[in-house]
């Protein structure tokens, strides 16, 4: 029975290698499939592709940081794992990222509850192998800068929601309070009142966008 593994990354010689490190010599029992993406909309094609015809998706090795998919409102590696969470359940899920700010990682958990999270600057041509390998074998794997990057929250003592951790970030890549309803399901008086919380909190409601920005940047929680 095939092992059906979906691999997306806008690099593509990153993506040949991932494929190459898995190549048919390492896998002994069964046999890989390759399916590979360069960006949200053709994976999120295919995800749904796998669903439609009733196959399993066993496998998914997805960056972070994707170009986005604006049609379907997906924008990022994050939704992607969201998607596959909800059609394919059972699928082993790898996150790669460059970025590993507090909040983001305290997003992923949260929401994906990824098997593997791994920071970029810390897997190589050997390592990244294994870590599959584990990950394949019902291990949880999380690399020392995502799990330094936890500490980091809870050392501060913060306690915040998951959309408290997306208003940031969205404001963080432009986007206006008034669109952010457009990015997470929560009407703009919400949105309002938990953006004052977070800037009451950092600012002590002294401030705008820019400077709650830049004091969560000086934190390195963003």
């Amino acid at each position: 029975m095939p092992l059906n593994i979906l691999i997306v990354d806008d690099h593509p010689m990153t993506v040949d290698s991932y494929v190459n490190l898995l190549s048919d010599e390492y896998f002994t029992t069964v046999e890989p499939f390759f399916n590979t993406s360069y960006n949200c909309e053709t994976a999120y094609k295919k995800i749904l592709q796998f669903k439609k015809q009733n196959k399993s998706l066993d496998f998914a090795i997805i960056d972070v940081s994707l170009p986005p998919y604006d049609q379907e409102n997906i924008s990022n590696g994050i939704d992607l794992s969201t998607l596959i969470r909800k059609t394919h359940p059972t699928c082993k899920i790898l996150l790669l990222t460059m970025h590993t700010e507090a909040f983001i990682v305290k997003r992923v958990i949260e929401e994906i509850k990824p098997d593997g999270f791994i920071s970029k600057s810390e897997v190589n041509f050997e390592s990244f192998p294994a870590i599959c390998k584990k990950i394949l074998s019902e291990e949880i794997i999380y690399s020392d800068e995502i799990l330094k990057s936890q500490k980091k929250l809870i050392q501060r003592n913060f306690d915040w929601g998951e959309y408290d951790s997306q208003i940031l970030i969205l404001i963080s890549q432009g986007v206006k309070t008034i669109d952010i309803s457009n990015h997470i399901p929560l009407s703009l008086s919400s949105i309002e009142k938990r953006k004052a919380s977070i800037k009451n909190h950092f600012l002590l409601e002294k401030g705008g966008d820019i400077e709650l920005i830049n004091k969560v940047k000086q934190l390195g929680l963003l």
